[in-house]
């Protein structure tokens, strides 16, 4: 890390590295240590010190993650201008595809589904808001993997329903798929969401029983889903910075 681009406030300039390096997904202790150049001590000392204050924690492997304490300050500050901007546009999704509509976030080794627009009535795939779900299956669980570095993309795919070559047609034609990949029956479709760095922050997604949706969902609803995806990202880029 370069002092010379630093605040001139030193222990905040490597507490915000450490969570710079987590933004981009759970990390050991060597792998924080490489990525922010601080010296091991430092870092972990930092690091220990963030997960105190609950802006770190530790996933199932004891590897550090994003903790809680950033999506609450977030929301107190009306961060989401993407939860603001996404349940109109989610709804307006499941009136057109007749299916639920989702979106969700990674939070390090799981996805969040943070808002949402259920099917009022008939079959439905009811994923509430607040729901945690595996990053290792499901349309949005490729798209959210799809876009990572690659070093970060390899770790995800261990143990995953979906291979490197399913990532690889997901960042081609810029949406996902899965059949019965999350849950028996279930077939669902996903877009990335992009912040206005071009990063994916988030993926829309529909999902519903394969009698509705069929096995090839993408056929019939990816256009949708990618336009709903798209209208959220523009709204970022629009409205940062007011």
């Amino acid at each position: 890390m370069d002092e010379n681009t630093g605040s001139g406030v030193g222990v905040l300039d490597k507490a915000t590295a450490v969570l710079a390096a987590l933004e981009g997904g759970p990390l050991t202790l060597a792998q924080l240590v490489s990525a922010t150049g601080l010296a091991r001590p430092t870092a972990h000392r930092l690091a220990v010190a963030l997960e105190f204050h609950r802006f770190v924690a530790r996933d199932m492997q004891g590897r550090f993650v994003l903790g809680p304490r950033l999506s609450e300050l977030a929301s107190s500050a009306g961060e989401d201008r993407l939860l603001t901007a996404a349940n109109p546009i989610l709804i307006a999704l499941r009136d057109h595809t007749g299916e639920s509509a989702q979106l969700y976030r990674r939070q390090g080794d799981q996805r969040v589904c943070v808002a949402a627009a259920e099917r009022s009535m008939g079959l439905r795939d009811s994923i509430p808001v607040g729901a945690v779900l595996s990053m290792q299956a499901g349309s949005a669980a490729q798209v959210l993997l799809a876009w990572e570095e690659p070093d970060r993309l390899h770790r995800g795919l261990h143990g995953a329903e979906f291979t490197a070559t399913v990532l690889s047609a997901v960042r081609r034609r810029g949406w996902a798929q899965s059949i019965a990949e999350r849950e028996p029956g279930v077939a669902s479709i996903a877009a990335p969401v992009r912040g206005p760095s071009g990063r994916v922050i988030a993926a829309v997604s529909i999902s519903g029983p394969l009698e509705r949706m069929g096995r090839q969902p993408g056929r019939h609803h990816a256009a949708a889903v990618v336009t709903a995806a798209n209208r959220l990202t523009d709204i970022l880029k629009r409205t940062e910075g007011i």
